[in-house]
């Protein structure tokens, strides 16, 4: 009797093995499907403003005004306005996350980092728009009133609220690379008299290097790719700006803005898909960043 039990027993073994096979494999082919859809789909619409409307990709990524209805769409004041909102909230919260990663990791008691630790991913599934919301009504008042700027709006508030935005993923991921660091790093180098502090910056971080370069690879992509929180506090002047109090415009919220008044087949409407295209193109770099950094050895 044990024979027949045991043969069956394989077989349904077998049997539930191959169809979880054939449900991964057909998940992973919809997947696959999908973006490869995404991608053609954004390329071949994105394309026809070069081919169809006949104006050059170097004039369209150099030219600095926007006028689609005289055949003159440039892109160079949304890539200045998205490149230069991205790299303040990068320089102000990639520090910053990476800090409170360190004392999450290495400093805080247990009780603490247990209660901050959900407390931060929490803070990940807050939406857009209840951080531009704080924006427009917390960071713009404040900004008008104390730094001279006339409506509040332009690159300092919006890159406040995207520093505040990227804070979660880079300390969740600060931390995630932090922690596995091997211990014995850790104890060899207070073994041989190197205080606290020395470990952490000679030791600790170094070692955790290609996870923080990924944590902030991952932080540049949730800035480059906001539309909703930004558009509400940059002001959306398709101008190049001047500095930190300008008000501008980004790729994503020029989208955003154009993308329902567009009329099909237009030069507007191919302008807008060129540079979804280019966002597009810019994350998969970022996603190209990523697993170079992570075969990087530390």
């Amino acid at each position: 009797m044990k024979g027949p039990v045991i043969a069956s027993a394989s077989t349904r073994a077998h049997l539930q093995e191959s169809v979880a096979r054939t449900v991964l494999l057909a998940a992973s082919a919809l997947v696959i499907v999908a973006m490869a859809a995404v991608v053609l789909y954004l390329a071949s619409e994105g394309s026809r403003l070069f081919f169809s409307d006949h104006i050059s990709p170097l004039t369209f990524l150099g030219r600095l005004t926007f006028d689609p209805e005289n055949r003159a769409p440039g892109a160079l004041v949304f890539i200045v306005g998205s490149l230069s909102v991205t790299i303040f909230a990068i320089v102000v919260g990639g520090p910053f996350g990476v800090a409170v990663g360190i004392f999450l990791s290495q400093l805080a008691p247990q009780r603490l980092a247990a209660l901050m630790k959900p407390t931060i991913e929490i803070l990940v599934g807050i939406p857009s728009v209840v951080y531009g919301w704080l924006g427009l009504t917390l960071l713009a008042p404040f900004t008008r009133a104390h730094f001279g700027s006339q409506t509040g709006f332009g690159l300092l508030t919006a890159g406040i609220v995207l520093s505040i935005m990227i804070l979660p993923t880079v300390i969740s991921l600060s931390e995630d690379a932090l922690r596995s660091v091997h211990a014995s790093l850790k104890e060899g180098s207070m073994a041989l008299g190197a205080t606290r502090w020395q470990t952490i910056f000679h030791v600790l971080l170094p070692a955790a290097r290609s996870g923080l370069t990924v944590a902030l690879i991952l932080g540049i992509a949730r800035a480059i790719g906001e539309a909703l929180a930004v558009q509400m506090v940059i002001g959306n002047s398709a101008v190049l700006p001047k500095g930190l109090l300008s008000p501008t415009s980004t790729l994503t919220t020029e989208i955003v803005t154009d993308m329902g008044s567009a009329q099909a087949g237009s030069v507007m409407q191919h302008a807008l898909f060129s540079m979804a295209f280019l966002l597009l193109l810019i994350a998969m770099l970022l996603i190209v960043g990523v697993r170079a950094a992570l075969r990087r050895p530390s």
